[in-house]
């Protein structure tokens, strides 16, 4: 269902002519279809050794031993006579002869050309006015390894690849049940790209399942390349900055969602799948969370929300404090301060922003450059930028400090989704509070509490279960429960 990806064009095939039962005739039209394309092959042959017939397909899609061992051979070897074949060859070639691979029968060139391009083999015989297509879907994939996105230290260090169908095979490996669905859908226009939804049947709230595929049976845009398309076309809130639907790149993760009853959207092309709904508590989660003691876990999660808090939070505080209300700081601290800005240049919240823009330029920049390069870029720019900056005084070390806890509280994050969201939120809530004190501060985390507290996922609440308060979803949110009291519950 899911072995080949589907890249029909279809402004290419507007024909809609049928088969004829003349083979020159049928090869002409397709031919006239594909004009110069390189990779198109014709593979004259005949059928019984007495039949002219053809084979065509796309060389740069298709398995040739498969097509020379299961396709070509068989239709060589096959010793009927040509009356006997012209009597019943829909039989001779449906069930006799091609039953180690997927067949099908077609009778018109739109069918057939849409075929070829979704990989597969077409066989065209004199005489007959239908066409069969084998699947010989066959292109070079990377090997199933641990996504460099999702690093855990215990637990499955396999993960997605850009195949839909070995992407499937890995959650089937890890979920034997009957009661796991997985629909197809094809989306995009021009793409026709294969697309996923599973669920498993006896867990899934039935009214989410179907939000799901409603919203993906609306989408009418030309092109789907990666599941990334799919989340800004479907969320409930696509001005949000908040991420409404989880992306992960490891299959157990998936699994562990789907027996929660949420549903998995996978798309062809893609290293990762969808989850939906998702809740904040989620983006604070990993994999390995559930391979260790219910303490270490609980304890780490802890330590990630204050990080998640420390990155949003510390640069607002620190500008409000030290510009707006110096009386809070203890003496001791407030000389500190003094004596690090003499000489400073700009005022603090400037100073910040300006720090807070050239981390951001170091992040982006270790993330483009190749791997080797980025981690030297990374750590030399931090040392010798912070360093010569202040030396120079344009920033004051306090300020360096102080965007240091920011940055390693957003690398803490386990979601660069959800992290990214706070980077950016950390802005706003800079620029308030550089305008009006405290109170900006104040504004900024209600503004933002407000609009978690509006966001739904698909119907659910986007807090859920800190609010509303959900018992028993509370033991696998912040904090981590004994496994055994995690065992067989539904959110």
């Amino acid at each position: 269902m899911f072995s080949k990806k589907s890249n029909s064009i279809s402004t290419k095939a507007t024909n809609t002519k049928l088969i004829t039962a003349n083979l020159n005739q049928n090869l002409s039209e397709i031919t006239a279809i594909f004009k110069d394309d390189r990779d198109f092959s014709i593979r004259h042959f005949h059928f019984s050794g007495t039949v002219p017939a053809a084979l065509v397909y796309l060389n740069t899609l298709v398995d040739q031993d498969m097509i020379a061992q299961n396709v070509l051979k068989a239709l060589k070897q096959q010793q009927n006579g040509g009356n006997q074949l012209a009597n019943n060859i829909n039989k001779t070639v449906m069930e006799e002869i091609i039953y180690p691979t997927e067949i099908q029968e077609a009778n018109n060139l739109t069918t057939v050309v849409n075929s070829i391009l979704q990989g597969d083999t077409v066989i065209l015989i004199a005489g007959h006015t239908s066409a069969y297509y084998v699947n010989t879907y066959k292109i070079p994939e990377r090997s199933v390894t641990q996504p460099e996105s999702e690093q855990v230290i215990r637990g499955p260090h396999d993960g997605f690849v850009e195949n839909l169908a070995t992407n499937i095979s890995l959650i089937r490996y890890r979920l034997s049940n009957q009661s796991l669905r997985i629909t197809p859908k094809e989306l995009g226009k021009q793409t026709k790209t294969k697309v996923a939804v599973l669920y498993v049947e006896n867990l899934v709230d039935n009214n989410v399942r179907e939000e799901v595929e409603h919203r993906l049976n609306a989408i009418t845009i030309n092109r789907i390349l990666d599941t990334s398309y799919l989340e800004q076309l479907i969320q409930d809130h696509p001005r949000s900055p908040f991420p409404q639907l989880l992306y992960t790149e490891r299959p157990d993760v998936i699994v562990g969602n789907l027996l929660e009853g949420r549903v998995a959207i996978m798309t062809d092309g893609s290293p990762g799948g969808l989850i939906a709904p998702a809740t904040i508590t989620q983006f604070i989660q990993t994999s390995s969370d559930y391979n260790q003691n219910f303490m270490i876990s609980s304890f780490i999660r802890m330590i990630r929300v204050l990080a998640l808090i420390l990155s949003l939070v510390t640069p607002s505080f620190y500008v409000a404090v030290v510009s707006y209300h110096p009386e809070l700081i203890p003496t001791r601290f407030a000389i500190a301060i003094t004596s690090g800005r003499t000489g400073v240049p700009f005022a603090l919240i400037m100073e910040v922003f300006i720090m807070e823009i050239i981390m951001e330029i170091l992040r982006e920049a270790t993330i483009r450059m190749p791997k080797q390069i980025g981690n030297a870029i990374s750590i030399v720019g931090v040392l010798v930028i912070g360093q010569a900056a202040v030396e120079a005084g344009f920033v004051s070390p306090l300020t360096v400090v102080f965007v240091a806890i920011t940055t390693i509280g957003s690398f803490a994050t386990p979601n660069y989704s959800m992290g990214f969201s706070f980077r950016l939120l950390r802005f706003f809530s800079l620029l308030l509070t550089g305008l009006l004190g405290f109170y900006g501060f104040m504004i900024s985390w209600m503004i933002i509490m407000n609009h978690l507290l509006s966001l739904r996922s698909f119907g659910v609440p986007y807090m859920s279960p800190i609010s509303p308060v959900h018992w028993k979803g509370l033991r696998d949110s912040i904090i981590k429960a004994p496994i055994k009291w995690l065992i067989n519950r539904q959110k």
